[in-house]
């Protein structure tokens, strides 16, 4: 005989509904065939950019449509010292790039083109190409293969192209910092304009953080912000000025978290889980799965909590059972 399930306090039964995956698109219903790909004449904003390639010392090697969008772009060769990464990226890790550059060396080929988009001033932006050309130009290369895009926007979308080398919540959050910094300069539209761009908001807030302190440990705050934050309705300059009170805000927090870890290391806690545990402690919805609150209000609670924590009455088996991520 089937089990029925329990009613709530009204007498209504819970019902589960499964969650539906992504319906996957029939065979050939999207995009290009392979004759339309190589097909057509390029638009007049092609055929310049192409004219401009060859004037800047590169050299066309196809114009095509991309098979999905149908976008026009350029595979090109360019000189490897006319590619540069996007003033915003992340900086660059001399470990991966030594271990790229190894294996292109090994292989003797470089086999992954990079994304570019032209500057007015002659130079290629490259926002997810940054150490595959530093490889190439350590092993003395003077060319580099490229997808040159004639929409100046795309170099913008620098987290979604990026795929050579996995961010970190520090490299994702200074990243977007300095996108946002350097699209305020001329930009009117809103924060919330940019969700492609920007991916999440909490990245705004704690670049900022890991601009003020390098060894600033975003990883311990990222599951409260995720909670509290949401892209603003502001034009990007004013927003930013939001973010930076935002921000001013959580280090305040982070003062009084480092000084209870500080507390709890002189009574002879030991453990790289001290920050995270009491960021949990101190979380004021840490037991209300799903729900959503308001930034200030939160943090001001957490930083309330945070200087009244009485560290004395914490047990060695309360700090074996949390988990999170260890201090960065």
């Amino acid at each position: 005989m089937p089990v029925k399930n329990q009613g709530d306090a009204k007498g209504k039964a819970k019902t589960s509904r499964p969650r539906g995956k992504k319906k996957e698109a029939s065979p050939d219903s999207r995009g290009l065939t392979v004759a339309q790909v190589a097909g057509g004449e390029a638009p007049a904003k092609v055929a310049g950019l192409a004219r401009s390639i060859e004037a800047d010392g590169g050299r066309v090697l196809a114009t095509y449509r991309d098979p999905i969008g149908g976008h026009w772009q350029i595979l090109a060769g360019l000189p490897s010292e006319k590619v540069i990464p996007t003033p915003f990226q992340r900086d660059l890790s001399d470990a991966h790039v030594a271990r790229l550059a190894d294996v292109i060396d090994r292989l003797d080929r470089f086999l992954d083109p990079v994304i570019a988009v032209r500057t007015k001033e002659g130079a290629y932006w490259t926002p997810n190409g940054h150490h595959r050309t530093a490889a190439v130009k350590r092993l003395g290369g003077r060319s580099v293969v490229a997808l040159v895009l004639p929409d100046e926007e795309v170099a913008y979308r620098i987290l979604a192209l990026n795929t050579e080398k996995a961010h970190n919540l520090r490299e994702k959050s200074l990243e977007v910092i300095r996108m946002a910094r350097a699209l305020a300069i001329d930009e009117r539209r809103s924060e919330k304009e940019f969700t492609l761009e920007f991916e999440e908001p909490s990245f705004l807030t704690l670049g900022l953080c890991y601009e003020e302190r390098g060894r600033f440990s975003g990883g311990a705050y990222h599951p409260v912000l995720k909670r509290v934050e949401e892209f603003l309705a502001s034009a990007l300059p004013k927003a930013l000025e939001e973010r930076k009170d935002r921000a001013g805000l959580l280090l305040e927090l982070d003062d009084a978290v480092v000084a209870a870890v500080q507390a709890m290391k002189e009574r002879g806690f030991r453990s790289p889980y001290l920050k995270a545990f009491v960021v949990a402690r101190i979380n004021p919805l840490r037991f209300q799965r799903g729900a959503k609150a308001e930034f200030e209000a939160t943090i001001r609670k957490m930083l309330s909590a945070a200087e009244r924590l009485d560290v004395s009455s914490i047990r060695p088996d309360q700090l074996a059972a949390a988990s999170g991520p260890p201090d960065e």
